[in-house]
């Protein structure tokens, strides 16, 4: 028996519902608005929700990934009165299970009920048999667990897998942890850097060549392709791969066949495919940069890895993996973070993502010297300097808008922005000398102004190193 959610705001509809789907075996609860049903998905045990998108108090689509992020995670049947064709694409794109248009006949909700349902256990029956060796994956959030649960699927089996996700997000690493959580995990993981591959012997590293077969050629070479029999091939940034390259590799995808270069014989490789990228592969096949029959062929799984801004949780848990990991490697003494530190670290969007912290950490460590804390002037300068400029951004945004502009007396524009700036200027000043610990040079190091430049703007706003920065 499952537990199935409703929510909808036609209360005769769902007590039809809830009438045929409890005929069906399965316990039925219900809610006519939005916040309570998403409140409902967040705290109950859910198998399945079924979605109306247009709520008194807000659209179904706007909460559906709040609904399926809830507490057991369900599977979500969207109910729409409307035939949009868009929606119907955002709500497939966001998870959702199936898209039905209103009013639902039975077959039409039996059928998608019953095929969630059965997903859904065969799914956790997965999950519970086999638990993914992920030794090396650090994380413990909603985002990255959802990733690893379609990984555990892919290593199940030997179809091919696409990975999708920004730069430093950690691609390879979860392409190894397919290899080392499937069949063939005892066998060879190859990796071709697309994007390294020299132009001119492209064909060759992938698919060998036998002697003779061009200058230079002076002894016969198995491709990278021959060297994966048995275990994975993966593709690092397909995107990169020459378009002229694609469509010999199709046939290689599509038959485990090929011919090396200079050789009067075709050989086989049985390879399991994994390919990862940062591109837009849609986008190419839509500008004629990528073959779409081989983007079919390597997309039988679909992958996406959570960029680190979304991994909530996860920045403090990998901070502390790679501090131990740099002081162990260095036989060095062990350090703590500071509030203030762990606090930048965790506002900063880390657009290199995984790869970013990781190097922002060791760089860290690597100024701190002998001192045992680790505090933001030790991170890298372009980190420190972002968050400045967003922190000042944001003062300004705070200032212009707790202003009041009085009607009877309105300033002049050059004495409101005087005044405005004025302010920013001295909470930036505060926060320097509190950043530098009161050091002159160190501030002027930090802000990139000069000794008199700095001394003048103290002047100007009556302030000294003394009421600036109070030693502890």
């Amino acid at each position: 028996m499952a537990q199935v959610l409703i929510i909808d705001d036609d209360v005769q509809l769902c007590k039809a519902l809830a009438m045929v789907i409890s005929d069906m075996g399965h316990k039925v609860d219900v809610a006519n608005y939005l916040v309570q049903g998403v409140d409902m998905a967040r705290k109950g045990k859910y198998d399945l929700v079924i979605l109306d998108i247009g709520l008194p108090d807000g659209s179904g689509l706007d909460s559906l990934a709040e609904i399926r992020d809830g507490r057991s995670r369900p599977e979500v049947i969207i109910l729409s009165a409307s035939s949009d064709p868009d929606g119907a694409e955002l709500a497939i794109r966001s998870g959702a299970w199936s898209y039905i248009p209103k009013p639902p006949t039975l077959s039409k909700i039996k059928l998608p009920v019953s095929r969630a349902i059965e997903y859904r256990r065969q799914k956790l029956s997965r999950i519970a048999a086999r638990d993914l060796k992920r030794d090396a994956i650090v994380g413990q959030s909603k985002a990255l667990n959802t990733c690893l649960e379609m990984l555990a699927q892919a290593a199940d089996t030997d179809a091919n897998v696409l990975i999708t996700g920004e730069t430093g997000t950690g691609k390879e690493l979860l392409a190894r942890i397919t290899h080392q959580n499937s069949r063939k995990s005892d066998m060879p993981f190859v990796v071709v850097d697309c994007a390294a591959l020299p132009e001119n012997l492209v064909e060759s590293t992938l698919f060998g060549h036998e002697r003779g077969a061009f200058t230079g050629a002076d002894r016969r070479q198995d491709g990278l392709i021959r060297q994966a029999d048995g275990g994975t091939l993966f593709l690092d940034e397909i995107g990169e791969l020459p378009l002229a390259v694609q469509k010999s590799f199709l046939r290689v995808v599509q038959e485990r066949r090929f011919r090396p270069v200079g050789s009067e014989h075709e050989v086989t490789s049985n390879f399991r495919l994994i390919a990862a990228t940062n591109r837009d592969l849609d986008a190419m096949v839509a500008s004629w940069d990528f073959r779409q029959d081989l983007l079919f062929r390597i997309r039988t799984i679909s992958v996406r890895v959570p960029p680190l801004r979304e991994r909530t949780g996860d920045v403090r848990l990998l901070t502390d993996h790679f501090l131990k990991r740099a002081i162990a490697r260095d036989n060095g003494t062990e350090k703590e973070c500071s509030p203030d530190f762990r606090d930048m670290l965790e506002k900063y969007q880390w657009p290199g993502n995984v790869r970013e912290l990781s190097n922002a950490v060791e760089n860290a460590l690597a100024r701190s010297g002998e001192e045992r804390t680790l505090l933001p002037r030790h991170l890298p300068m372009d980190i420190r300097v972002h968050m400045a400029r967003q922190t000042l951004s944001a003062n300004a945004d705070t200032a212009a808008a707790d202003t009041t502009l009085d009607a009877s007396n309105f300033p002049l524009f050059k004495d409101f922005r005087e005044q405005v700036v004025g302010e920013l200027e001295q909470k930036y000043l505060r926060d320097l000398f509190q950043t530098a610990r009161g050091n002159v040079q160190q501030a002027c190091t930090l802000s990139g102004l000069s000794r008199a430049r700095l001394y003048a703007l103290l002047k100007k706003h009556g302030l000294t190193r003394k009421n600036l920065y109070t030693p502890e």
